[in-house]
């Protein structure tokens, strides 16, 4: 089976795919629990009709290292941490 982009699938495909947030991804959300279920829903929604795919914006972490704009770089330095997260099971968050 060969692997499709997921703006290139078909809808059918897309039911099948599945998101999982990263635990602690929504600690600073400044909302109500009923606005962040609701904002989980509508990703979820964007993901089933392919709008999320279409909306969304290719990133290169090296660029954003390299930019010049404080707020590149601190998304590369949280993008980073995930990965390194995710890789070696650490979880830096609650290290003092």
């Amino acid at each position: 089976m060969t692997k499709k982009k997921p703006e290139d699938m078909t809808p059918e495909e897309r039911k099948e795919l599945k998101i999982e947030f990263a635990p602690g991804c929504f600690d600073s959300f400044e909302g109500t629990q009923e606005e962040l279920d609701e904002l989980i829903a509508e990703i979820k929604n964007m993901i089933q009709d392919g709008s999320l795919f279409e909306k969304s914006k290719e990133i290169d972490i090296d660029e954003l290292v390299e930019s010049d704009d404080p707020d590149d770089q601190a998304l590369a330095t949280r993008l980073l941490k995930a990965i390194d997260r995710d890789i070696n099971g650490s979880d830096d968050r609650y290290m003092q």
